[in-house]
């Protein structure tokens, strides 16, 4: 079979629509035509003008062709585009016509084919290819599949119009990238290329030419409707891949251009071209040199009429025959608005020693003064920490926990009501549309490090809590699930007696860490795919996939064994005292009956002694089938960990040999060459740190900056190894940070000796290979999450043993 290697990136179907009646050729302009030197020195270009017919125009060899030794194969151009295409055709000649029949019947393909042109286009790979590190062209192909409709949501929920030039003399051109962004606040040059502004953005508009006749403008909604609305802020509950209901039959067509404003729509298309445009006539390939306005100023021309808003917005219910009724407002947020979780921004940045906005609890100066406001949390919402301020006071209020009240007496108190409450207020705190990457920190120079490993009392204290004194900040995930992210008939919230040992666990661990929250030191995280189901199923996919093969042995993991015992006895001082009795006696028949009292007694001793035992009776009776809900979460996993790190600008620390495994394994896949900073990796093997486990002595050890000079290290480290590949290697700045780590070791050592207090030790492996620890399934998950500030790859991570 024939090969297709010519590949026709703006389909001949989509370019015939250009061409004036009876023609089968137009005009074609290359922007950048190739430039040859002649033996005398001479600079000459080749010509930019030529007529084509649509076989030579818009096309590239081998740019959808995947390569497999000496093999190419064309696949892609084959059967997926040959698939696009075909129905792509159908759907833009529908919404090309006026029968809103045929717009509801399309609507889908319409909008999948809309997504896959803006990418397809050599412009859109180059885009693409640019948001991995490094990408084969095979890579680039799989990557262009991976990220297909992901623009669709924010697309279908903005206002559509369609726009006519059916009565102006100039027509509308094609050009190499017709799926095109306007933005009045980002002209011509303010994104180096192949960046145009993001879809997302209030004041982007999505500009496409159905034909020569008839244009489509895509508006985001809130732009539509004020006009002074910021162009380059996000708009409302910008998440892709969502579910949401829309009108199919909404669609403004009542505007007729001039000839003048079909020349504007033309220079933004021609402006946003990589190289090539076409159209019916030469004339019209320079639009620029008819409009002279400012780039500003041709917004006018792309907003909707106002009088057609009305088909747009709004709020929508939705009633099922289950009784069940569904919610959506214009923004397609399923759940409305919590007042109490918004914040006023001040009109002035504040006083350098007032709180800083953004709710960490620093002050202004030393917190957000100096960051891009890219770069900053949200100041308009309730900060991650105010949140767990918030529930820690909420569930001290509902358990009455105070400094007078042992814990023995609040775990005796807990009823499934209280424990209903609580996981209330924790859903009211994290609403299901929460924008988390807007409230975690981004990479800013600051030294931070994510927790992955066992979510236990009895686990996070042996070295993940210890972690927060060698850094500026540790990331952890909340120890609460979230009621809202699972099926009712497991829910805490409908069967509150299932989470009896769970809701202690999670008590005593998060009330653990709040010294250490309310400091700044640790961040508690909710999981990020509580609030978007669709990373959830992609990172389901992708850990099925990469864990083929990969074997699990519980024995590796350092108290992971006596940690599950320990749950095996606490659930069985959890059966009734009259079972426990049947299996005293079954054991040792040998035993009276006042024996038998005494070690039933025993066993209820021991329940009070333990701080996460269920003090209740009768908790093995909840749910239909009774017993206890007590997952075990080892958490974030492999990919939401890279996701976070590389989000927030983290390195990565693990206690798990499982999830070090993990990580050896993606950093090894992409092994670039020698790993720096071997010196300095040496130093710190043979080094022993100090992690205790007491939340109130690492609060001291904090307060008294005994260990100050490892976050400002880390942070030289961190920096160092995200610019390398950029870079290069510097081997005297090598050798300075390991003479600067051995100082601050051999310092810290001093103040240890001197101090009274024993300090646990531990040592620390560590794994930054050259180009960071780099997965594209990762890369990829942030794309579709619609992140425009992180890091490429995570630079390092450490794995402590203690």
């Amino acid at each position: 079979m024939t090969k297709t290697r010519n590949n026709h990136y703006v389909p001949q179907w989509y370019q015939q629509g250009f061409f004036e009646p009876g023609q089968n050729t137009y005009s074609y302009l290359d922007l950048s035509p190739p430039q040859h030197t002649l033996p005398d020195g001479r600079v000459v270009t080749e010509n930019s003008r030529f007529v084509s017919p649509t076989s030579r125009a818009f096309c590239q060899r081998d740019l959808y062709s995947t390569f497999f030794g000496t093999s190419v194969v064309d696949e892609i151009e084959r059967k997926l585009f040959g698939d696009i295409d075909i129905r792509g055709a159908h759907a833009v000649r529908a919404f090309a016509g006026e029968d809103a029949g045929e717009w509801r019947r399309h609507f889908t393909t319409f909008f999948e084919y809309l997504d896959i042109q803006k990418i397809r286009t050599p412009k859109g790979l180059d885009w693409l290819s640019a948001q991995y590190p490094r990408l084969t062209q095979n890579d680039l192909m799989f990557e262009m599949q991976g990220i297909r409709m992901m623009h669709c949501t924010i697309w279908v929920e903005g206002v559509r119009e369609i726009v006519s030039a059916q009565d102006a003399d100039v027509k509308f051109i094609v050009s190499d990238h017709p799926v095109t962004i306007y933005n009045y606040a980002v002209p011509p040059g303010a994104n180096a290329y192949p960046n145009e502004p993001s879809i997302a953005s209030k004041g982007s508009q999505t500009i496409f030419p159905l034909n020569r006749d008839f244009c489509l403008i895509l508006t985001n909604l809130e732009y539509a409707e004020d006009h002074s609305a910021n162009p380059l802020e996000k708009r409302t509950f910008a998440g892709n891949y969502r579910n949401s209901i829309v009108r199919t039959d909404a669609l403004i067509r009542t505007r007729t251009l001039t000839s003048d404003e079909v020349i504007r729509i033309n220079r933004v298309l021609k402006a946003r071209a990589k190289r090539y445009i076409a159209a019916g006539k030469e004339e019209w390939l320079h639009p620029d040199m008819s409009s002279a306005e400012p780039w500003a100023d041709l917004r006018n021309v792309f907003l909707p009429p106002k009088n057609g808003l009305w088909h747009f917005g709004g709020e929508m219910y939705a009633s099922f025959e289950s009784g069940e009724v569904y919610y959506q407002d214009a923004f397609g947020r399923t759940e409305k608005e919590r007042e109490f979780l918004k914040k006023e921004p001040p009109s002035k940045p504040p006083h350098v020693r007032a709180l800083c906005g953004c709710g960490s609890g620093r002050a202004f100066g030393v917190c957000c003064e100096r960051k891009p406001v890219a770069l900053r949390p949200t100041w308009v919402e309730r900060s991650i920490r105010e949140r767990n301020l918030m529930l820690f006071k909420g569930i001290s209020e509902i358990l009455g926990i105070t400094q007078d009240r042992d814990w023995v007496t609040v775990r005796r108190e807990i009823t499934d009501e209280k424990i209903r409450d609580a996981y209330g207020v924790y859903s009211a705190l994290w609403p299901r549309d929460t924008n988390l990457l807007a409230m975690l920190p981004k990479p800013d120079g600051a030294a931070r490090v994510i927790y992955t490993g066992v979510l236990h009392p009895s686990a996070i204290s042996r070295c993940a809590l210890g972690l927060s004194l060698y850094f500026d900040e540790l990331l952890i995930e909340h120890p609460f699930l979230h009621p809202e992210t699972v099926n009712k008939s497991f829910s805490p919230l409908e069967h509150p007696k299932m989470y009896r040992q769970e809701f202690i666990k999670s008590v005593a661990l998060f009330t653990m860490m709040m010294p250490l929250v309310e400091r700044g030191l640790v961040t508690l995280f909710p999981d990020p795919c509580n609030f978007d189901f669709h990373l959830r199923d992609q990172m389901f996919e992708m850990a099925q996939v990469r864990s083929k093969g990969l074997k699990v042995d519980p024995e590796e993991e350092a108290g992971f064994m006596d940690m599950m015992k320990e749950e095996h006895k606490r659930a069985m001082l959890l059966l009734p005292r009259e079972t426990l009795r049947h299996q005293v006696l079954r054991d040792s028949p040998e035993l009276d009956e006042m024996a038998v009292e005494a070690v039933l007694d025993g066993f209820h001793r021991l329940r009070q002694r333990d701080p996460l035992a269920v003090l209740q009776e009768g908790s093995l009776e909840g749910g239909e089938d009774g017993g206890q809900l007590t997952p075990f979460k080892m958490a974030p996993n492999f990919e939401i960990t890279m996701y976070l790190a590389q989000a927030t600008g983290s390195c990565i620390v693990t206690d798990s040999v499982f999830r070090w495994r993990e990580l050896m394994v993606a950093a090894e896949r992409g092994r670039l060459g020698i790993p720096p900073l071997a010196q300095l990796r040496a130093s710190m093997e043979r080094a022993d740190f100090a992690f205790p486990y007491d939340v109130q002595e690492i609060s001291a050890l904090a307060e008294r900056a005994v260990l100050g000079g490892y976050p400002d290290i880390m942070r030289k480290i961190l920096k160092y190894l995200s610019t390398l590949s950029a870079r290069g290697s510097k081997p005297n700045f090598e050798a300075s940070l390991n003479a600067e780590f051995e100082r601050i070791q051999a310092l810290t050592a001093s103040i240890a000796m001197k101090s009274a207090a024993h300090l646990p030790k531990g040592r620390i492996s560590c794994l930054w290979p050259l180009g960071g620890i780099q997965d594209n399934t990762v890369n990829r998950l942030l794309l579709m999450s619609s992140s425009e500030h992180h890091l490429g790859s995570v630079p390092m991570a450490l794995f402590v043993k203690r």
